[in-house]
């Protein structure tokens, strides 16, 4: 069953489980996000997000309100109100492809589900879906405008995840998790003699993923000179996680962010990387003996991995394509040993939303690398912003990789938010149409470059005959 089904429906908690600590630090956050400058709200926010376990909760009526979704609540309050009183731009740019897809993927999971149990408690467990998918991807793209606040992130972000690799190494040698005092997991599990830490994350895989994929983001602030110490201590906490969390997932998301790192070369000759990457799985499908998902069932970088269940859910999801294709499905344990734990972010999205659910998903990733590809095009030639671009492209590949091995079921969910947020930032101003008036007569000796327009379509803009080109741009003769 996939974990959104089984913290149903009428399930959980009835009973409020809230630390004093974790109590003064949602007022203090609170008062911190209704009075600060925007541009330093996103400290307490990821604080609130990540360093408090998931357990924490208000319950009211039947609704749990997770430390999270109060700092969602009054982020939206916080938004709303500079859009009333300032008149601010929710989103920088408008919504872009990627919220949109976003906000479709989101809503099709969460009707999905309604129209599969048919019931008030699924119905109300999806106002609380909505309310973390929607509510803090809005929070954080509301955060998150421009390339001075993706910097900002980052720091806060490197921070973070240096504190909580201290505390996952303290974890991994001492056996007690020091996020036990606010509901944490009090002992890490164990498997093959080797300790799993997972902080203050409700698995470790969920953990050593956060902390893997946030490694090419805390490069990009080392390569732009303006926090290395910072920066080089979030590169530490980044290897920290993912080595004490010990699983191959949390392991392979950081080499995939390595190794998408080191094809910086062949950024110009990517279609050809891509196809490559096409033809060399049919070859492996043409001479494996067991479907090329099998692939999987080899890896184990820690000598106790579940990869072979890993290749197994996703076979038993293909083969049971019609079970699941029109609004996702009630249950997967009768498929097979186990098949109830759906950690792949893939399988998860189709088993909850359905064929759609999963191609919007599938859609977005793709949204965001033709975003960050567009943009790196119109750069070309300034290799200081084409390292900002490619390492988000590294960042996102990463994530793509943990997706095979981990469903973001707790609040890692929010790293990929921010990740999101930063790409529809960093790439709006380089992609928003630039309009030129044109001239009724006579040829223009000048052809404007090309300009990438926000749905990613470029297109042509005329100048006037006496128009000289816009200071700072680069043409192809220059």
């Amino acid at each position: 069953m996939p974990p959104e089904h089984a913290i149903s429906f009428a399930g959980g908690a009835t009973a409020t489980s809230l630390s004093p600590i974790v109590l003064a630090a949602i007022l203090v956050a609170v008062a911190l996000i209704m009075v600060l400058p925007r541009k330093l709200v996103m400290w307490p926010v990821f604080f609130m997000f990540f360093m408090v376990p998931l357990g924490q909760q208000i319950y009211v009526g039947g609704f749990h309100f997770y430390t999270f979704r109060i700092i969602i609540l009054f982020g939206l309050a916080r938004a709303l109100f500079a859009k009333l009183t300032a008149n601010t731009e929710l989103f920088s740019g408008g919504l872009n492809s990627i919220d949109r897809v976003f906000i479709l993927c989101t809503a099709c999971q969460s009707l999905a589900v309604v129209l599969l149990f048919r019931s008030g408690p699924a119905l109300t467990n999806q106002f609380g879906v909505l309310l973390d998918y929607l509510g803090g991807y809005f929070v954080i793209r509301f955060l998150i405008r421009d390339k001075e606040d993706i910097y900002r992130a980052i720091k806060c972000l490197a921070c973070l995840v240096l504190i909580i690799g201290a505390c996952m190494m303290y974890e991994h040698f001492t056996m007690r998790n020091l996020f036990s005092t606010i509901g944490g997991q009090a002992v890490p599990n164990v498997r093959e003699g080797r300790v799993r830490a997972q902080g203050p994350f409700n698995h470790e895989l969920m953990a050593g993923a956060f902390g893997a994929t946030l490694f090419p983001l805390c490069l990009m602030l080392w390569k732009s000179k303006k926090a290395k110490l910072i920066s080089l201590g979030g590169l530490v906490g980044s290897c920290l996680m993912t080595w004490s969390s010990n699983s191959s997932t949390s392991l392979l998301a950081f080499g995939g962010g390595i190794v998408a790192i080191f094809f910086w070369p062949f950024r110009k000759s990517m279609r050809l990387v891509r196809w490559g990457i096409v033809f060399g799985l049919i070859g492996l499908q043409l001479v494996m003996k067991a479907p090329i998902w099998f692939f999987i069932s080899h890896i184990d970088l820690t000598g106790g991995s579940s990869s072979y269940h890993r290749a197994a859910l996703i076979d038993q999801f293909i083969r049971h394509f019609w079970d699941w294709w029109l609004i996702g499905i009630r249950e997967s344990g009768s498929w097979g040993l186990d098949m109830w734990d759906a950690q792949n972010q893939f399988v998860s999205v189709g088993m909850t939303g359905g064929l759609l659910g999963l191609v919007l998903f599938i859609v977005l990733i793709s949204r965001g690398f033709a975003r960050l590809g567009n943009a790196r095009k119109v750069i070309e030639g300034d290799s200081s912003q084409e390292w900002f671009i490619w390492l988000a492209s590294a960042a996102l590949f990463a994530h793509i990789v943990a997706f095979f091995g981990v469903n973001y079921f707790d609040m890692t969910k929010f790293g990929w938010f921010a990740l999101l947020a930063m790409i529809s930032a960093a790439t709006t101003p380089l992609l928003q149409t630039s309009v030129v008036p044109a001239a009724l007569a006579g040829p223009s000796p000048y052809t404007p470059p090309i300009a990438y327009a926000s749905r990613l379509v470029p297109r042509r803009v005329v100048a006037s005959p006496s128009q000289k080109p816009p200071a700072g741009m680069k043409t192809r003769m220059s």
